[in-house]
């Protein structure tokens, strides 16, 4: 998924995995919590919570973790959480969405709004820029589980549009409201779903100079810090060669 996987992947190899993890283990006992509160409390009845109990083993959330988000859900604690979305232009005009889980708008949009305008960004209004992008389902397979070819059958037969294979990937790509007949579909092969979910895919792309990647890289970190943002989405492409020298603040 353009600019977004290739942040991901220059974070991981610039080692910047271990110091997020515990806001990233915040970001997903968020969805698990909420996921439960929407559905079932149990994962083989909920496919939302099921994607977001795999999403948080995939990054080795301990299971007590997991189990507290669940139980936490039928309480009476984060019962305000909702999704909100926000758009923007970034550094270099990137298009960037925003996806988050907030118990306070104001708060959010308040937060999100001061990172745009520190990078020289402006937060526009819904619509500005997701006419850019397409939302479509992706399911995530680890690549060792099958072949290339192996995902691209059971991806066909379950009623995909597509599968790419990646460095550690098979992702399977389908219309977003097909995407629950294609994730039974998958399961009916494989039940370890890394991610199963709705994610925003750039049409229009804008290729990044080197110079300007350390400011919108700086950008996507600070947006990503924030703790109420759970999924961001860009349409920048970088080349390769870029990301090998790089430096990260």
């Amino acid at each position: 998924m353009a600019g977004h996987s290739h942040f991901k992947n220059m974070m991981h190899r610039k080692g910047k995995v271990d110091k997020i993890r515990s806001k990233l283990f915040t970001k997903l006992s968020r969805e698990i919590t909420v996921s439960a509160k929407l559905g079932t409390p149990d994962p083989d009845m909920n496919p939302r919570l099921r994607a977001a109990v795999q999403a948080a083993r995939a990054a080795n959330m301990p299971k007590d973790n997991i189990e507290r988000a669940i139980k936490k859900s039928q309480g009476n604690i984060d019962n305000s959480y909702e999704y909100s979305r926000y758009e923007g232009l970034g550094p270099s005009k990137i298009a960037v969405i925003i996806e988050a889980l907030t118990d306070n708008k104001n708060r959010t949009v308040s937060n999100i709004r001061s990172i745009f305008q520190k990078f020289g960004g402006e937060l526009l209004t819904n619509g500005s820029v997701s006419y850019q992008f397409e939302q479509v389902g992706l399911i995530k397979l680890k690549k060792n589980l099958l072949t290339a070819e192996k995902a691209m059958e059971v991806a066909i037969e379950s009623g995909a549009d597509d599968c790419h294979t990646s460095e550690a990937f098979h992702e399977i790509i389908c219309k977003k409201d097909g995407l629950n007949s294609v994730r039974e579909g998958v399961e009916k092969h494989l039940k370890d779903l890394d991610f199963v979910g709705l994610v925003w895919n750039p049409v229009n792309k804008v290729q990044l100079s080197k110079e300007s990647f350390d400011k919108v890289v700086n950008f996507l970190e600070q947006i990503e810090n924030e703790d109420d943002v759970q999924n961001v989405f860009t349409n920048f492409e970088v080349d390769e060669k870029i990301l090998e020298g790089v430096s990260v603040h």
